[in-house]
């Protein structure tokens, strides 16, 4: 339970939309914002729990052009962990 928070590192993928950006063209645009969400992440220096919201990162790279990294979008949704261990933790 402790190493959660690791799964945060899989938003580290979204950083790769920095370098070759989405079509702004493209259809889901409110899922890449989703992966502003990862930001929450950083809090899992004081709470473990809440760094799993930083896999929320790696949905930047939703509908890419290149397969291969809209591929790697998947992994954002493990951010979906950590709202549910914060709760449980918390109560």
């Amino acid at each position: 339970m402790e190493y959660i928070g690791l799964l945060g590192l899989f938003g580290l993928i979204g950083l790769i939309g920095l370098v070759d950006r989405v079509d702004p063209s493209s259809k889901g645009g409110a899922i890449r914002l989703m992966g502003l969400l990862g930001f929450i992440g950083l809090g899992g220096f004081w709470l473990s729990s809440l760094g799993a919201f930083g896999a929320f990162g790696a949905l930047g790279l939703h509908n890419h052009q290149k397969k291969r990294y809209a591929k790697l979008a998947y992994f954002g949704w493990l951010g979906l962990i950590g709202p549910i261990l914060t709760l449980q933790t918390s109560l």
